[in-house]
């Protein structure tokens, strides 16, 4: 059955794209080549990392939605776009473009004239141009710009939100010629109330670059700005309420244990191919990958000190950690710095435990960790609780009361009742 849209890659970009589509009466295909997260949705099923919920599932297949491993498919719609997974390789420095190429040749094989395509993928800039039109072109025997349209959009979704829905935030675009930029600007337009035009698929991939590496750099700041302030006895979380009343040239950010989620900070010296790098590094994404990089250990640093100064040893204490996901009121673990967190502590002899409402299971280093079935025994149990995440169903205050020591690194404890970062 032929399809208005197939959404290549149902991820965490890939599957917010399709609920806004089906949304829009859009008739939507998902494709994906992993048989059991197809099966898994057909049946109406969440994905494990709780970015769409049951119901929203079911609302989606309700509505038309289709989700299908069979590539032939992709030969039968007017628009593919590419959301495959481009997370950070082996050396954690370069993005690994395996999935992206694996798609990218798999739509290839079916591509037919007049299609639409548009890459959504965190990329390196001059990809879309380059590795995508070449898979594409050399597989179907088509030519971008001329007998299919091209152009890179950066996903712009922000899980778990209830103030950003994807209808709400205006898409970038950038075509391979301006007949392309106009084509993915008509899809858009169908799902978001405001369709922005760069010059070229280039400005729409260093849009990603910039938007991503800002908020690395500017939480590298207010994470060095924690341990300035925490040496010479300052409340950073006051010097940040009081800096965002400032009404320009301020955006505040907030100190944390690490940086986690998908959002990987992107240098592109870091090529895959040699010819286009730089010959320099973005020296701010590096500084601001080796701050946050650190946080964990800080983390942990200030977990010893405040049990040393109560009297305690890290060795053979009892700490509880509370939220081991990346970001509040979601179970996604991607990069979360709790793991870090914890496998420093289990080395230096703690006797771990957990507590998190979407996180049933949990391991370090392939190691279980129990999971507190009772939070408030649990904190009361232990020698340290440690905040990690602030997820809406805890209560700071209470647990504040019933916890021996409580270490706080979101700012989330009312003042004097917790140590903060």
């Amino acid at each position: 059955m032929p399809a208005d849209l197939a959404v290549i890659g149902l991820g965490h970009h890939g599957l917010p794209l399709a609920q806004a589509a089906t949304t829009a009466a859009i008739d939507t295909l998902g494709y994906d080549p992993d048989a059991r997260a197809v099966h898994e949705l057909t049946a109406g099923r969440p994905p494990v990392d709780g970015s769409l919920s049951a119901a929203e599932i079911r609302r989606m297949l309700g509505s038309g939605f289709r989700a299908t491993g069979d590539p032939a498919e992709l030969g039968r719609v007017r628009t593919a776009v590419l959301c495959a997974q481009t997370p950070l390789g082996a050396d954690e420095h370069t993005l690994d473009l395996t999935a992206l190429r694996e798609t990218a040749r798999t739509l290839a094989a079916k591509l037919r004239p007049r299609t639409t395509v548009i890459l959504e993928s965190p990329v390196y800039p001059g990809t879309t141009e380059g590795l995508l039109r070449s898979i594409l072109e050399e597989g179907s025997g088509l030519r971008a710009g001329r007998d299919f349209h091209l152009a890179y959009s950066p996903s712009r979704h922000d899980p778990g939100s209830r103030t950003h829905d994807y209808a709400h935030i205006p898409k970038v675009i950038g075509g391979l010629t301006p007949a392309c930029t106009e084509a993915a600007a008509v899809f858009y337009g169908r799902i978001t109330d405001r369709v922005v035009r760069a010059r070229s698929p280039r400005e729409a991939e260093a849009v990603k670059v910039l938007e991503t590496n800002y908020r690395h750099v500017n939480i590298a700041l207010v994470n060095e700005m924690s341990w300035y302030c925490h040496d010479l006895g300052i409340d950073l979380w006051d010097v940040v309420r009081c800096a965002e009343t400032k009404p320009f040239g301020f955006q505040a950010f907030r100190p944390g244990p690490g940086v986690g989620g998908h959002g990987v900070p992107i240098d592109p010296n870091h090529l895959p191919y040699s010819t286009r790098s730089l010959g320099y590094p973005l020296r701010m994404v590096e500084l601001a990958q080796e701050v946050n990089g650190r946080m964990p250990r800080y983390v942990t640093q200030r977990c010893a000190q405040l049990l040393n100064e109560h009297g305690k040893s890290v060795r053979g204490a009892r700490v509880l950690l509370l939220g081991v996901t990346y970001k509040p009121d979601l179970a996604d673990l991607e990069g979360a710095p709790a793991h870090e967190i914890g496998s420093r502590l289990m080395e230096l002899g703690a006797h771990l435990s957990f507590h998190d409402p979407y996180v049933m299971q949990w391991r370090v280093h392939g190691h279980p960790v129990p999971r507190a079935d009772s939070l408030y025994e649990a904190v009361a149990g232990a020698d340290l609780t440690v905040l990690l995440q602030q997820h809406r169903t805890y209560d700071l205050q209470g647990l504040a009361v019933k916890a021996q020591l409580l270490l706080d690194t979101r700012g989330a404890s009312p003042a004097g009742a917790a140590e903060r970062l």
